[in-house]
């Protein structure tokens, strides 16, 4: 059996049977009935600590993190709004060797995100705060070991260190072509909780195994790997051409859970355009123009 091992003081993977953790340099010591220390075997040390976080406001909200001495964060550059002057912070890519930052760097870019990403370590008590850039909500994902979370591209806020990022395509060329979240979306691969950032207000649903829910391609914010993700016809082509809505809906079957919002940013972007004559329909010609573009 594969273990993840994980530092015992602040939290960060670390390789398996390693004595020090490469972070905070602390000393590990075997979980309880675990191995005996010297062995070769793995050893699974704690996973990561439950963040002492809450999210203030509405429609532009802001997670306040409380750190623990030693604990630390990573997140999106730019999307600090505060810190507490014990909490220090450092501007890196991430990974152990050169090849594994410019992997990271590079998914990081096609997923809309810098080329860097920014870590907060507290030296004592102190608190960070995060937002996103425009109106919307934020969410916490607490995710298991192993399990992973699908994002629409530039929805990352901050995670927990032990949280992997990476990028995911999705499974079906159709999808790819015409959803409007595109081949990329963001994959975060658990332990830890990770929190996330998108427009309007938030609709959730638990899907039951086989249970179908129809989307606006662009209104998705999240779904767990557990979920199937494909793009359909909404309709005939009157309705596609005609029902403001597009040609394409997206398909999301469980089980698993899904994040919707009320509002993307190209929406609001519409609607802000000088010019703009109000409600929110497609003419054919948008719609045509819709297929091969990118709603958020």
């Amino acid at each position: 059996m594969k273990f993840m091992a994980y530092c015992i003081h602040c939290g960060n993977q670390i390789a398996d049977g390693s004595r020090f953790c490469p972070v905070c340099g602390k000393q590990q010591s075997p979980a309880a009935g675990g191995p005996a220390a010297g062995t070769a075997a793995p050893v699974a040390y704690a996973p990561p600590a439950p963040l002492d976080y809450t999210i203030q406001g509405d429609n532009l909200q802001v997670a306040r993190v409380r750190l623990a001495p030693g604990q630390e964060l990573y997140a999106e550059a730019g999307k600090m709004v505060y810190k507490t002057a014990n909490v220090h912070w450092d501007t890196r890519m991430s990974g152990n060797s050169l090849g594994e930052k410019l992997m990271g760097a590079l998914r990081r870019t096609v997923t809309g995100e810098s080329l860097f990403l920014t870590y907060f370590r507290a030296d004592g008590a102190g608190e960070v705060g995060f937002a996103g850039n425009y109106p919307g909500r934020i969410q916490m994902f607490d995710l298991p070991a192993g399990r992973s979370l699908l994002a629409q591209r530039d929805a990352f806020l901050f995670a927990q260190p032990s949280v992997q990022f990476s990028v995911a395509l999705v499974k079906r060329l159709g999808a790819g072509f015409f959803g409007g979240e595109g081949f990329i979306l963001e994959k975060f691969t658990g332990p830890g909780s990770v929190f996330i950032h998108a427009g309007g207000d938030f609709i959730e649903f638990d899907l039951a195994a086989g249970q179908v829910i129809q989307v606006d391609t662009g209104c998705i914010v999240a779904f767990e790997e557990t979920v199937d993700y494909d793009i359909q016809l909404a309709g005939g082509i009157k309705t596609a051409l005609f029902g403001g809505e597009g040609f394409f809906l997206a398909t999301l079957t469980g089980p698993g859970r899904v994040v919707i919002q009320s509002m993307t940013l190209n929406k609001l972007r519409r609607e802000l355009a000088p010019g703009r004559h109000g409600g929110d329909e497609r003419s054919p010609l948008g719609a045509l123009g819709g297929v091969f573009s990118s709603e958020d």
